[in-house]
Parts: structure tokens; C-alpha cells; sequence
């Protein structure tokens, strides 16, 4: 653990928190892809299958459990909640996300750690990871509707990666031997799909004006 990992961890589930703060309060899911959202439960699903099994922390069980739950109540709540529901912009979150998973799949089957049933489930979390937020992105460039706390939610979920980098590059010169190609790659394509977001968020900010994406 070093303050970047820490960062990124707080990061992340702020980004969560964000996102529950508005399901929850004002009881809409209004420019929130549900299509990301089910990416993001494949992922949680898939990369802890170890979390009965293998004890690392208490720290590190409890982070997995609140991410477990909260990507799977928040596709709940899109999918099923009778007031949340009716604000789903189902006919703009179109994007065919079902798509992204086998291309996934079979690079997870081709390249990863050690051919194991969790690690081939581990890479393929981690490739699924770097371009679920794909949804999310062209629904806002569809709807340019984006009102403070999803920009903030997609913000955060873009600033709690790149904090990675910056752990993984801490870990590479303080710990000898450090070498993850399969988390470093994807990390770096997962941010890179944030630039455009990045930069609209800051312009926005800078000049005190609503965030709009071009269409």
C-alpha cells in the first residue's frame, strides 16, 4: 500500500458514492448508462471470485464487498426500482456492450498470467475494465445532457485510474522485480479514453460553465 494506491482506492469509491448519493436522494439515473453499469458488475464479479478464498486483508475484503454490492445495486436499482426506472434513457444507451465482452474473453484466454479458471477470469476483468466506460462516454456525447454529479461520478471513475498509474509507477522503482504488463496496458488504453472527458471537465471548470460534451 503507498499514498497512490490509496488515492485511487478513495478515488473509485467516491466515484460510487456519487453515483449512490444521486439514485439514492434525488431518485434518478438520468445520464447514467445502464450498459456500463452491467460491465462494470461482470467485472467486479469476475476479478473477485477469490474473495472467500483467498484472505489478504480485512482492508482488501471489505473494498471488494463494497464494490460487489454497489455494482450490483445500482444495476438493480436502473433495472428495477419503480421511480429510479423512469428516468433510464433507454432509447440514447444504446451502445452494444454485450459486444465488448468476448473480444475480451478471448483476450484474456490468449494473454494472461498463469491459464488458470481465476487467473483467465482476473486478465479478462481487467481488459473488460478498461473499455466499460465506452457506453457511458457516447451516451453523453449522445445526450450532452450531463448534469453535475454524473460528471463528477465519471470524473472521479477516470481519476481513480490514472492515480494507479502513478502506484504502479511508485511500485516499479521502490519494488524489485515489479512487472505487470496485462494491468499496465489496459490501465494506460482506459485512460486514454478519458482525455476527451478530461479536457471538456476542466474547460467547463475553468470557465465556470455547464459541462457539455460535442456531439
Amino acid at each position: 500500500m503507498n499514498i497512490f494506491r490509496l488515492a485511487g482506492d478513495m478515488t473509485h469509491l467516491a466515484s460510487v458514492l456519487v453515483l449512490l448519493l444521486k439514485i439514492h436522494t434525488i431518485k434518478s439515473c438520468a445520464g447514467i448508462s445502464l450498459k456500463t453499469q452491467e460491465l462494470y458488475a461482470i467485472v467486479f464479479a469476475t476479478r473477485y471470485l477469490d474473495i472467500f478464498t483467498d484472505y489478504i486483508s480485512l482492508y482488501n475484503t471489505i473494498m471488494k464487498l463494497i464494490f460487489l454490492g454497489s455494482s450490483f445495486s445500482i444495476v438493480w436499482y436502473m433495472r428495477h426500482h419503480k421511480v429510479v426506472r423512469r428516468s433510464y434513457d433507454r432509447d440514447q444507451d444504446t451502445f452494444r456492450h454485450l459486444f465488448l465482452v468476448l473480444p475480451c474473453l478471448l483476450l484474456a484466454l490468449v494473454i494472461h498470467e498463469k491459464f488458470t479458471f481465476k487467473e483467465v477470469m482476473w486478465a479478462f476483468s481487467i481488459f473488460l475494465e478498461a473499455v466499460a466506460i465506452l457506453p457511458q462516454l457516447v451516451l453523453l456525447q449522445r445526450t450532452r445532457n450531463i448534469d453535475n454529479l454524473t460528471g463528477q461520478y465519471v470524473f472521479l471513475l477516470g481519476a481513480y485510474r490514472s492515480l494507479y498509474i502513478l502506484n504502479w509507477i511508485y511500485r516499479y522503482f521502490t519494488e524489485p522485480h515489479y512487472v505487470h504488463w496485462i494491468t499496465w496496458v489496459a490501465g494506460l488504453v482506459q485512460t486514454a479514453l478519458y482525455a476527451d472527458f478530461f479536457y471538456y471537465y476542466f474547460q467547463s471548470w475553468k470557465n465556470n460553465v455547464k459541462l457539455e460534451l460535442p456531439a
